[in-house]
Parts: C-alpha cells; sequence; structure tokens
C-alpha cells in the first residue's frame, strides 16, 4: 500500500490544502489526514498580481516559485510528521495557476511552486508541472481530476456530475458503466467573481454562506449580458481561468448595460451565473449531482442549483469522501501514478491525442 501527500491551491488562492492518502492496489484511496493553511497576505496580493500581465513579472514569479515551494514543503512535513517512519511515497503538488492559455499556436499553462525546493525540504519525490504533457499533446491541460472523480465516484446506477466549486467551476461527467466516455471542462466562474465583488463592497474576502447573495434580487438583464459570453456556449474539450473572469470583465458588462444595480442585486445575479451557466451545460441524461470544492459552503448557491437544474443536489460526503480535499487527493493520487510511469490524464476530456504521465518527478 503506498502512502502518498496531495498539495493544492486554487484559484480562489485563500489557502494551501494537503491530504494524506492511503492508495491500496486495485482499489479506491482512502482519506487518512488533512492539513490546510491560509495564504500570508503579502505573497496572495503578489500571486494575485502575477495572474495579470505587468511589469517585473519575470522577477516575481521566480522569487513566488521558491516561496511558494518553501510553503507547500512546510504543510507537506506537517503530514509526514503524522506517518509512522515517515513513509511517504510520493508528494503531487498542482502548485498555484498564474497563467492558463491552452489555446494558440504557442499553447501553455504556468503553475509556480518548486517541486525542488519540495522535495529537497520533505526528502520526497514531488511531481509538479501536471498540465504540460497534456497540452503538448494537444489538450487543454485541464481539468486533470476527472480521472479521479471516475475512480472514486463512478456508478452502474447512476449517471452523476460532479461539480467542483472553486473559483471557477467544473463539471466532470460520470455516465453508467458502460462504453461511454468520461467528460470534464471548465465552465465558468463559480467563487471568483463574487468574492471580488463581496471584496469591493463589502470589504470582507467573500460573501459567508452567500447571505449578502440572499438579500438581492438577480438582475435578468444583467445576467444575460454575461451569459452572452461565447465561453459559455462554446463546447468542450474547453478549460479557462481566473486571468479571464475578472473584475474588468465585470465591469465591462455593467458599463455595456447602462450602469450597476444595487450591489446585493449584482452578488446575487453572479450567484444566479453560476447556476444557470452549469444547468445550460448539463445533459439531460444526470440524475444525480455532487459538489465539492470551497463552493459548498454556500447554502443560497447550492439552493439556487438544484432549483436551476430540478436534479439532487449533494456533495461528495454523501459519497464517502469529503468535499473539501477532492482536489488535493486528486494530485497525490496522480504523482503516484506518475512515479509509476502510468498515464492518468483523460483525452475525452482534455481533448489530447493521447493519454499521457501528468508531471515531473523532481528527487531530493
Amino acid at each position: 500500500m503506498a502512502r502518498v501527500i496531495g498539495i493544492m491551491s486554487g484559484t480562489s488562492v485563500d489557502a494551501v490544502d494537503a491530504v494524506l492518502l492511503e492508495v491500496p492496489p486495485d482499489r479506491k484511496p482512502a482519506l487518512r489526514e488533512t492539513a490546510t493553511r491560509p495564504f500570508p497576505a503579502e505573497l496572495r496580493s503578489t500571486i494575485l498580481q502575477l495572474m495579470t500581465p505587468g511589469g517585473n513579472e519575470i522577477d516575481l514569479a521566480g522569487r513566488v516559485h521558491v516561496e511558494l515551494g518553501m510553503l507547500y514543503a512546510e504543510i507537506a512535513r506537517d503530514l509526514i510528521n503524522r506517518v509512522p517512519g515517515n513513509a511517504v511515497h510520493v508528494i503531487g503538488c498542482h502548485g498555484q495557476t498564474v497563467r492558463h492559455r491552452p489555446d494558440g499556436p504557442h499553447p501553455f499553462s504556468l503553475q509556480l511552486g518548486s517541486g525542488a525546493v519540495i522535495a529537497g525540504r520533505t526528502g520526497i519525490p514531488t511531481v509538479t508541472d501536471f498540465r504540460s504533457a497534456d497540452i503538448a499533446a494537444g489538450g487543454q491541460g485541464a481539468p486533470l481530476a476527472p480521472g479521479f472523480h471516475h475512480a472514486v465516484f463512478a456508478s452502474e446506477s447512476s449517471f452523476r456530475a460532479i461539480i467542483n466549486l472553486g473559483g471557477i467551476a467544473n463539471i466532470t461527467l460520470l455516465p453508467r458503466s458502460g462504453p461511454e466516455p468520461v467528460i470534464g471542462f471548465d465552465v465558468g466562474p463559480a467563487n471568483c467573481l463574487m468574492d471580488l465583488w463581496a471584496q469591493r463592497h463589502l470589504s470582507k474576502p467573500f460573501d459567508d454562506s452567500g447571505t449578502w447573495a440572499a438579500q438581492g434580487v438577480p438582475d435578468d438583464r444583467l445576467l444575460e449580458q454575461l451569459l452572452s459570453d461565447p465561453y459559455f456556449s462554446r463546447p468542450p474539450p474547453k478549460s479557462t481561468g481566473r486571468e479571464y473572469f475578472t473584475a474588468a470583465w465585470l465591469d465591462q458588462a455593467l458599463t455595456r448595460q447602462g450602469g450597476s444595480p444595487p450591489p446585493e442585486n449584482v452578488q446575487a445575479t453572479l450567484a444566479m451565473l453560476v447556476a444557470r451557466s452549469i444547468r445550460d451545460q448539463l445533459p439531460p441524461e444526470v440524475d444525480a449531482i455532487y459538489l465539492c470544492g470551497g463552493g459548498t459552503a454556500n447554502p443560497y448557491l447550492r439552493t439556487l442549483l438544484e432549483e436551476a437544474s430540478r436534479i439532487p443536489v449533494s456533495d461528495t460526503a454523501a459519497l464517502g469522501f469529503p468535499p473539501a480535499w477532492i482536489e488535493a487527493a486528486a494530485f497525490g493520487w496522480m504523482a503516484l501514478a506518475t512515479l509509476n510511469r502510468t498515464p492518468s490524464t483523460l483525452p475525452s476530456v482534455t481533448g489530447a491525442s493521447r493519454a499521457t504521465i501528468a508531471g515531473t518527478v523532481h528527487y531530493p
């Protein structure tokens, strides 16, 4: 049985999550330990700065690459110290995405967080840069968690949608066992725009439990303006990031409609945007929705999604895996596959020409 650590920091840039998994041969992985650390305020500010083009990017990115590696190593050591004999086989660290450009003549995706620093400080082989091989094979390089979702959540009796509500919303479609392939794609914004709006008008990092959005009324005109963005109607495979759905993107939509509704109505509209964009991209065969990611803590958003989709909505805890730790677990699971030279990406999700061995291994 292998013990692996997975580390994830997502598009919300709020915290680093890490898990310790036990992975028996030919059986589902089991969650054993978890840890989380908030980003230091200055580091978070620099990361957000790097998500849009600006000056001095190379020096900033180089510094953040090492600083993140040190932070990831600290949280990994916390978990390693909980294992008898420190017997961890591999660490998988997704890193912090600061630019995702999977389309065009020179596609790439850039995640910061030095695997060499993590491996050197922990003494454990560390896998990073999970996206590049898939992009080199013609894929989007994202989303990558659907392979893990399929391994852990697929059902013979139900067509399930696993929906991660991070900064960006992404869907994994798990057909009943049979010839149909697993499909996954980024839907559009989830928490990123709601968080930005709450920071601007409440001076808070996010709208706790969606209580502020629940006080507003969605603005239908603004909602249709937002949904008219061509990304939403683009068929999969597709992926996006916080660098696309920015404050400027929202402000431009508000300007086009001739002014902003009351702030709480905009927040309600942004929540409805998440629910509507998901509903509009779900196939009719789906009969159950399971949520994971930070957005599961927003009951208002969950209610909107259930009302919009008319499909029962639960979270992955109902399937035996706590929703806050899914993404970190996915990269620990993928890192073990990489160490074993086993492909773990799904061409049916990313659009790549073949399944790839994801990531680069750094040895201590």
